[in-house]
C-alpha cells in the first residue's frame, strides 16, 4: 500500500494561524488611520489643483476678468460652498470671510462637474476649501482643514 503524501488538518490549522498573526501585527505596524489621512490630503491637492485651473480657465475665457465674489483683500479668504452665513468660523488654516463664496453657478457644467469639497469635512454648503486673491495678484486656492499638520494650497 502506497502512503499519500500532503499535509495534516492541524498542520494546516498552524500554518493559517501563524499568516493570521503576521497580517493583523503587519496591518497594526503599517498605521491604517495615518494611511487614510494622507489619502485624503492627496484628494485634497487634487481637489484644489482643479478649482484653481476651472477659475483660470474662466477668467481666459472673460478676458481677464475673475469670478464675481473673490475680493481683493489679501487678509481674508473666501470658503467655498452655498451658506449665506457662518463661514468666518470654519476655516482653521487662515481667517475667513463671513458668507461663503459659491462659484458653482458660474464654474458648472462647463469648467467642473461638480465644486469638490474635503473629502473629510465638507459639503457642498461648506467645502471647507477657500479661494483667495493675494497682495501681489495671484489667486490661492487651498484647504481649511489639512491632517497630519500638513500645509495645503496652490497658487498661479
Amino acid at each position: 500500500m502506497k502512503k499519500q503524501k500532503g499535509f495534516t488538518l492541524i498542520e494546516l490549522l498552524i500554518v493559517i494561524g501563524i499568516i493570521a498573526f503576521l497580517a493583523s501585527a503587519i496591518f497594526i505596524a503599517v498605521d491604517p488611520a495615518k494611511r487614510f489621512a494622507e489619502s485624503r490630503n492627496a484628494r485634497r491637492w487634487t481637489d484644489i489643483s482643479g478649482i484653481l485651473e476651472a477659475v483660470l480657465q474662466y477668467a481666459v475665457d472673460q478676458n481677464g476678468t475673475l469670478p464675481a465674489g473673490i475680493d481683493d483683500v489679501p487678509a481674508t479668504v473666501q470658503i467655498l460652498g452655498t451658506n449665506a452665513s457662518g463661514c468666518e468660523v470654519g476655516c482653521t488654516a487662515k481667517p475667513s470671510a463671513a458668507s461663503c463664496l459659491d462659484l458653482s453657478s458660474v464654474l458648472i457644467p462647463k469648467y467642473l462637474g461638480l465644486i469638490p469639497y474635503d473629502p473629510y469635512t465638507g459639503s457642498a454648503a461648506f467645502t471647507d476649501y477657500y479661494i483667495n486673491r493675494t497682495s501681489t495678484g495671484r489667486i490661492e486656492v487651498g484647504t481649511c482643514d489639512p491632517e497630519l499638520g500638513a500645509t495645503i494650497f496652490v497658487s498661479k
